[in-house]
């Protein structure tokens, strides 16, 4: 009987051909950024940041949908569903809510100012105190949220390589840093739209070549059916279920929500659009991509199962992580194809590029526009600009590749990003949903309310990857089973299912086993109410003194105003987006 030591080294056998695969991939990145960079000559803060704001519909829309859907998504929802089942599945509704929100609510708004960075929109509304206050909220939120982004493709590499997980990171971020670096949006764009299709062809080749070894899509259903994996909404309104219907719907909706109208990551490109119809547009063919990416993640996890359902390698340990079981699948599956492997790996490592040339690209024009020019008494040298928007792209990607050694001791990629990210989207989205929707609440209550926001977001949600990370609180999986397996392992513990969790330690509070789900919807809706009771005891604003291109056009009529235009040509604008609502 094979060890499992020999099973580890034999996944880990990359053959040449997909060596080529990779590299070319990562070598074609390099030659956009080379393109953008030194022969279309990105040197204007305009091209450098919004592509000059005349780029095309469906490469923005691609960008956007690779941008968000990182190595993360690529390998925590297989793994997602073939531990838990579907259940994750149903935040589809929350997707298809949030582009109805977002097109009608949110969008006119950023897309009538003609602004760089979204937190211009909170000094216009607000004061300069909230621009700041929503600079820093994203700027800790993407130094939190970037090492994982690097973290999971590297893991995925060093599952099929065994090369070290720290090399395979400064690999990401050396190519990634250089192609932002140099060439701006329109690099980052043109990248993600190659990268995208990589990740839908590495999607839909792992689907296939995987069907056809478990002998056929029924054996999948089946295996599926047999162990409760598909299965129907939870409709209980318990709060701390990890997955019920009301958590992805409704929380999916704030969740979704804050990802586009609070992401300066995703804002961007939609302003790098001329006008308001084409950001729709992108909206609806985003919204299109990541559902049926989601739908391939799923049928990719439930593949998984159908492959190992009798021998269980995250309980033997032949996938070290969680979030290595898809690329071991793909090793299995693939491996005997020269290049096909190489050809999934690219697609995870196109994944976080283009989700961390997102990132970078963004921080610099948030470094620049609300950490630079508010505070220079002279208007800053062309030179001086570009300086420091590369400046920016170097400096956090080299802090991103440190923090990556912590990112290692923290749990699976999926919820864990989840959480991290409401301690500061959740009283964002409270702050923006404030300014775009309640004129009468001013600057004060609005700080109040964030403040106290990110503080409630910060003590439940570190408090509850504690819990999970130490083993107090868990969530355990759908059945597994390792009595099929043909090599030997030490088998240690019994798997259980359950979506509630499973409270090891009485002392964990019961706010902290509230699911994850809910962390955004209750970091806006705190930082709503906290700024509400504020503006009763201090007073706010005249609500029709409000400038009203700053609040949605769906309540601009109950103050019998219009937006205030600058000259003909956007009073035109105007009146044409308000006829197409």
């Amino acid at each position: 009987m094979q060890s499992l030591e020999d099973l580890i080294l034999r996944s880990q056998k990359f053959s040449l051909p997909d060596y080529l695969v990779f590299v070319t991939m990562l070598f074609f990145c390099i030659l956009i950024g080379i393109y953008f960079g030194f022969i279309k000559n990105v040197d204007t803060e305009s091209e450098y940041l919004v592509g000059g704001r005349q780029m095309q519909v469906f490469p923005i829309a691609l960008s956007l949908i690779a941008s968000f859907i990182s190595g993360i998504t690529l390998l925590g929802l297989p793994t997602e569903v073939y531990s838990y089942g579907i259940q994750y599945l149903y935040v589809i509704s929350g997707v298809l809510l949030m582009g109805i929100t977002f097109t009608v609510v949110y969008l006119p708004v950023f897309q009538g100012l003609h602004i760089t960075s979204m937190y211009q929109y909170l000094e216009k509304r607000f004061d300069r105190r909230l621009r700041l206050y929503g600079s820093i909220m994203f700027t800790i939120m993407n130094v939190s949220y970037l090492p994982i982004v690097i973290y999971v493709p590297s893991i995925a590499f060093n599952q099929v390589t065994g090369v070290n997980i720290h090399i395979c990171s400064i690999m990401l971020v050396v190519v990634c840093v250089f192609y932002t670096c140099v060439g701006g949006l329109k690099a980052v764009v043109w990248t993600d739209v190659v990268q995208c299709s990589l990740m839908f062809t590495a999607l839909i080749l792992v689907a296939v070549k995987g069907t056809f070894h478990v002998n056929g899509p029924e054996i999948v259903l089946k295996s599926a059916l047999e162990t409760n994996r598909i299965e129907p909404p939870i409709f209980d309104i318990d709060p701390t279920i990890r997955h019920s219907f009301w958590c992805l719907s409704v929380g999916g909706l704030f969740y979704w929500v804050q990802t586009n109208a609070n992401s300066q990551n995703m804002i961007q490109r939609y302003l790098a659009l001329p006008s308001l119809r084409e950001s729709r547009k992108a909206v609806w063919i985003f919204v299109t991509g990541v559902i049926l990416l989601m739908l391939l993640c799923a049928y990719n996890g439930l593949l998984i199962f159908a492959t190992y359902r009798d021998c269980d390698p995250l309980t033997t340990k032949l996938a070290k992580a969680r979030d290595q079981l898809l690329p071991l699948f793909v090793m299995d599956t693939l491996g005997e194809l020269p290049g096909l492997s190489g050809m999934f790996i690219a697609g995870v490592f196109s994944a976080a590029l283009s989700s961390l040339s997102t990132c970078l690209n963004s921080m610099s024009a948030v470094v620049l526009e609300d950490f630079c020019k508010p505070f220079t008494r002279t208007p800053l040298s062309t030179t001086a600009t570009i300086w420091i928007m590369r400046s920016v792209v170097v400096g956090v990607g080299a802090l991103c590749v440190c923090l990556v050694f912590v990112v290692e001791k923290l749990g699976t990629v999926l919820q864990l990003t989840m959480s991290l990210e409401a301690i500061t989207n959740g009283p964002l989205l409270g702050i923006f949903t404030i300014g775009i929707l309640l004129p009468s609440i001013n600057g004060t209550g609005a700080l109040t309310g964030g403040i106290f926001g990110v503080l409630l977001m910060s003590w439940i949600s570190l408090n509850a990857q504690w819990a999970i990370a130490s083993g107090s609180l868990k969530f355990d999986t759908k059945p597994m089973s390792v009595d099929g397996c043909n090599y030997l392992f030490n088998y240690t513990s019994t798997i259980y299912t359950t979506q509630t969790p499973i409270d090891v330690e009485s002392s964990v509070m019961p706010l902290y086993r509230i699911s994850y789900m809910w962390y955004t919807a209750l970091g806006a809706i705190s930082t709503i109410i906290v700024a509400f009771l504020v503006n009763l005891v201090l007073g706010g604003n005249d609500p029709h003194l409000i400038d009203a291109s700053l609040i949605s056009p769906i309540i601009r009529k109950y103050y019998g105003c219009t937006p205030k235009p600058t000259n003909e040509e956007e009073t035109i604008k105007d009146v044409v987006e308000e006829s197409y609502l």
